[in-house]
């Protein structure tokens, strides 16, 4: 029984890691591992290499999520965005993430298939071979290496969002949102991409700001995105005061809009060429719960 619990924990960073990749949302993740927990301590074969053979449970576990229907009307929305989620002291904090964590990268997979979005992070991220992954998908191998082939054009077309430095990132996010709290729709018309897009998750029931609700799919090019953001930000003026906290979400600059302590939206960006190709909001209040109560500087 030792042996199974150090073996599991020792793995568990991983699995909790696919978990949230595939599904984009930590609590479910959470609980796809703890499933596969018990699958673990009930197995009835001897495991020789425990991670493959976990990974592969856990993989399952997803797939039969996002078959479910709840999940299925979920991701056929267009402005769903994925959980964001602080990684320090968190069990995902003990893993190298480098860019299969960010925003940009969960937004991406979102618009892989379920089967492609497994074949490409069990093969290019956690290094399964293709029949394992074969075997688990129940698909012929070469029908692996085409939804492969598939998964990676598509990452391959959005890799140069992946390309800019921490400190080009932060730079960049202080200024759109200096520009965004003042209104100022030409300031951030020059920070943005030509093809901008903007995309605003408020839940499936939406959220209303003064007399803006939410579009229910993302906003492309730049002035679009910007008078969008300005006409927000005059809306929410003539409300209740809040404040913003600067942090790292998904292992990159972030800013947390903040009202009575508690997480109002969040606000990531991705940047291509010096510029901001997307601004990703989630303000869902339940896809922020667990980011606490955070300090803020008043907006």
């Amino acid at each position: 029984m030792r042996d199974d619990v150090s073996t599991f924990e020792s793995h568990r960073p991983a699995l909790v890691a696919l978990a949230y990749r595939m599904l984009g949302d930590v609590g479910r993740a959470e609980d796809v591992v703890q499933d596969a927990w018990l699958r673990w301590q009930g197995r009835s074969v001897s495991v020789d290499s425990p991670k493959p053979f976990l990974l592969k449970i856990v993989t399952r576990l997803c797939l039969n999520e996002l078959d479910s229907a709840r999940a299925r009307r979920e991701e056929a929305r267009g402005d769903r965005l994925p959980e964001p989620v602080a990684l320090d002291g968190t069990v995902l904090d003990q893993l190298a993430m480098l860019d299969e964590i960010s925003m940009a990268f969960l937004v991406l997979l979102q618009r892989l298939t379920p089967s492609e979005r497994a074949v490409l992070l069990l093969s290019d991220v956690f290094g399964l071979a293709h029949a394992e992954i074969a075997a688990l998908l129940q698909k012929s191998e070469s029908a692996c290496r085409q939804l492969l082939r598939r998964a990676r054009d598509h990452v391959a077309a959005e890799r140069r969002v992946f390309e800019t430095s921490n400190e080009e990132h932060r730079r960049l996010l202080a200024a759109f949102v200096r520009a965004s709290q003042s209104g100022e729709v030409e300031e951030m018309v020059r920070l943005l991409a030509d093809d901008a897009v903007l995309i605003v998750d408020t839940g499936p029931e939406g959220r209303r700001v003064g007399r803006i609700r939410n579009v229910g799919r993302p906003i492309s090019g730049a002035r679009r995105v910007a008078s969008f953001i300005a006409a927000v930000t005059r809306e929410r003026a003539s409300g209740a005061e809040g404040s913003f906290a600067e942090c790292v979400l998904n292992g990159q600059p972030a800013t947390v809009f903040v009202r009575d302590g508690r997480p109002d939206a969040a606000l990531l960006i991705s940047i291509a060429d010096g510029r901001i190709r997307s601004v990703f909001v989630q303000a869902d209040p339940r896809r922020l719960t667990h980011l606490g109560v955070l300090p803020g500087e008043r907006s």
